[in-house]
């Protein structure tokens, strides 16, 4: 399998985490983003979108990380990053897309980059918009944690799931932005833990080749 990835995108690092913790071998292949790598006519082939990831597999092509990482979990089931239930699995489904389409787009570079370019807004107003949009998502799901994290030390239950897959790039964004973290300390805590575990500290943005 072969990743297309950025040391310091929240999406790719998602889909490292899931590569990482099934113990598959990858291969990453290297898109610098803020040069526009991305946009290339080699990648556009692969992914019209000209986002990052992309994941290659036996010659076909996916993008989109949380379809990714289900397809790795459908693939290599084990260990599982989905509970067993429906309802459970929809309720893991819920927080990891509380952070994956709500939070992460509204902080992603091509939005980013509108705001500081055709709407000419200052830095410090870029980077109040970014602020106020991680807190308004980590408030919301310190209280979801609270209710369904059963230690302390995972998102949902007692296992790793999909949503600690999203959990720890957010908190990456979260502190490289200034955002205040002080008021969600069950995540803070859980994202502790979480980074503590090998294949998580493995799938880091410094841990990469391509780290600047």
């Amino acid at each position: 399998m072969k990743l297309y990835t950025y040391w310091r995108s929240s999406a790719a690092y998602r889909v490292r985490i899931a590569l990482e913790w099934k113990g598959l071998a990858w291969e990453p292949v290297y898109r610098h983003l803020v040069k526009g790598e991305q946009r290339s006519a080699d990648y556009l082939a692969l992914n019209p979108q000209g986002l990052i990831p992309a994941l290659e597999d036996g010659g076909r092509v996916l993008a989109q990380s949380l379809a990714t990482i289900e397809y790795l979990d459908e693939t290599h089931p084990e260990p599982p990053l989905l509970p067993r239930t429906p309802f459970e699995r929809a309720e893991v489904r819920a927080l990891a897309q509380a952070i994956a389409c709500d939070v992460h787009p509204l902080n992603n570079l091509r939005v980013l980059k509108y705001l500081r370019g055709p709407l000419a807004q200052p830095e410090e107003q870029v980077t109040a918009w970014i602020r106020h949009w991680i807190g308004e998502g980590l408030r919301a799901l310190e209280e979801l944690a609270k209710r369904h994290s059963a230690e302390g030390r995972v998102l949902y239950g007692r296992e790793v799931t999909l949503a600690d897959v999203c959990l720890v790039p957010q908190l990456y964004n979260a502190r490289r932005f200034g955002a205040e973290l002080a008021p969600y300390p069950t995540l803070v805590a859980i994202g502790a833990a979480l980074e503590q575990l090998p294949a998580f500290a493995r799938a880091r943005p410094e841990a990469q080749a391509d780290a600047e």
